[in-house]
């Protein structure tokens, strides 16, 4: 890169599956592989998530050190990574003009207040009116859903996109306890989706458009994102 680029990150700031006692949030390892991703890139890393202060993590995403994913590990052993996720700034006081590209990390937390966010919407739009990157992995493309491009039409309408598939919902057991399907939703909205086998690696770049398929993505998502960014510049 020959200039600092800068990326914005956006949490989710729901703690459990809609009114249930069902913990959720964040899933860490679709935050952290692509934050060190971007970190190693030379990029500047700021996080925010829907409501700002300390983002939720999903509890089924982190073990106890060691026991985690190489990158999740770093991210809990870095004070500036881990600062930051415990202080995100709220959607509502982003300026857009400050970042080069964002970027959704999943989680089934962002199924609720992702989609909900006007204010998301908005900044999403505007970002991809001003020639920004948007990118987003496995449940993160929730927060695509109202965004639209400069003919108003849905952001992700006749472009190739991916995110969690309905079969690894229903793997999953929890396709009746999300709001929707997101592929049934990114379809419905004109998205021209793709999938690989269930929880294996996929991700797509549609010009600026980056979407992954499931936390086995996040590292492609985060790879093709960064091409976005080398493309634009």
């Amino acid at each position: 890169m020959t200039k600092k680029t800068s990326i914005l990150m956006i949490l989710t700031s729901a703690s459990t599956m809609g009114d249930s006692d069902n913990a959720t949030g964040l899933w860490f390892e679709e935050l952290a592989t692509p934050y060190f991703a971007f970190i190693d890139a030379g990029a500047s890393v700021s996080l925010a998530s829907i409501s700002g202060g300390a983002a939720p993590i999903d509890p089924r995403s982190v073990k106890a050190r060691g026991e985690n994913e190489a990158s999740v590990d770093r991210f809990l052993s870095d004070e500036t990574a881990s600062g930051a996720l415990n202080d995100t700034i709220p959607v509502t006081a982003i300026d857009t003009a400050r970042y080069d590209a964002v970027f959704l990390p999943g989680g089934h937390g962002t199924m609720w207040d992702l989609p909900e966010s006007a204010e998301l919407a908005s900044l999403l739009s505007k970002m991809w009116a001003d020639g920004k990157a948007v990118a987003a992995v496995c449940h993160g493309p929730a927060g695509l859903v109202n965004a639209r491009d400069k003919t108003g039409e849905p952001l992700v309408s006749g472009r190739r996109v991916t995110g969690f598939s309905d079969s690894e919902e229903r793997a999953a057991g929890l396709d009746k306890e999300v709001p929707f399907l997101l592929e049934t939703r990114l379809r419905e909205l004109g998205g021209l989706y793709e999938c690989a086998a269930d929880f294996q690696p996929f991700a797509i770049a549609d010009g600026r458009l980056v979407t992954g398929q499931n936390p086995a993505s996040s590292a492609l998502t985060a790879k093709l994102t960064l091409e976005a960014l080398a493309d634009r510049a």
